[in-house]
């Protein structure tokens, strides 16, 4: 029997709704259904499979914003299951389908008419005096930020083994190419493609010379030390796992060892997707049309 794990943001009415019409489609073609504890009560039909186990699978189906997709990625990730999300959330950079496409995206699902992406990951590890005190992995950041407003946070930075620079600042985001439109962005780091194979450094409110985004190749290691001149920090993996970093604690960042699968329901190009998310304007464009 084939089977699908469906991950919703239920808490929404609307949400709640579309998870049923999709669930009842789902059974109709005769495909096992599963579902988390917390969500079956929502969605609250008979014939569901209580638990949020990717094992087995063939797809984790997602409906909601990129909050929900990032929680889907811890399941599916370990499992090596594809994830596919609809957005029906706000930006929805990593869906796959938006909410009007929803009934036309479980068709594809079912005919499993997608392809498979492999996103980079990152893999996280923190030592403090030598010892390993933490691990962590990212799909779209791993963040080190001060952990108290009154003082700034003093790091220094280093890349493959070597001081780059010593920054007093608010945090410093390390992200993948398909994190480069969230929290990155948001702290005035550069659009990568996300299929790029590469790492982002990028400060947060830094004050120094240098304290500009840095993107450093695959292979790189990138390590932030928390200085005792400044405050005690927290290491944020996806905004969703946190670490406490105290003075002297040593954080590295390097490329994870297992990817993300997103599934695609589409071959829309890259660029066409930032000025659709982005409402970019283009008017004046006289390139090369499709009809061409």
């Amino acid at each position: 029997m084939r089977s699908v794990l469906l991950l919703a943001h239920t808490g929404r009415p609307a949400i709640a709704e579309a998870a049923r019409r999709v669930v009842l489609r789902l059974q109709e073609a005769g495909v096992e259904v599963r579902v988390v504890a917390d969500e079956a009560s929502d969605v609250g039909l008979t014939g569901v499979v209580v638990g949020g186990s990717a094992t087995g699978v063939e797809l984790v189906l997602v409906l909601g914003g990129d909050g929900t997709i990032l929680r889907a990625a811890e399941t599916a990730r370990d499992c090596g299951v594809p994830l596919l999300g609809v957005n029906l959330g706000r930006v929805g950079f990593l869906a796959a389908a938006e909410s009007q496409d929803l009934d036309a995206t479980v068709e594809r699902v079912l005919a499993r008419d997608y392809t498979v992406q492999e996103r980079t990951t990152l893999d996280v590890t923190v030592t403090l005096d030598g010892a390993v005190v933490g691990t962590g992995w990212a799909l779209n950041e791993a963040s080190v930020e001060k952990a108290a407003r009154e003082r700034m946070l003093e790091l220094v930075v280093e890349i493959d083994e070597r001081p780059l620079s010593r920054w007093g600042c608010d945090g410093v985001v390390c992200a993948t190419p398909t994190g480069s439109t969230a929290y990155s962005f948001s702290a005035g780091g550069p659009v990568v493609w996300p299929t790029l194979d590469a790492l982002l450094v990028v400060p947060i409110s830094a004050h120094a010379l240098f304290a500009r985004p840095v993107v450093v190749t695959p292979s790189s290691v990138v390590a932030l030390e928390v200085l005792p001149s400044g405050a005690e920090g927290v290491l944020a993996c996806d905004g969703r796992r946190t670490l406490p970093l105290p003075h002297r604690a040593r954080v590295e960042v390097r490329k994870g060892a297992t990817p993300v699968l997103l599934a695609r329901t589409d071959a829309e190009p890259f660029t066409d997707t930032l000025v659709r998310k982005f409402d970019l304007p283009v008017e004046g464009w006289r390139g090369r049309r499709e009809h061409d």
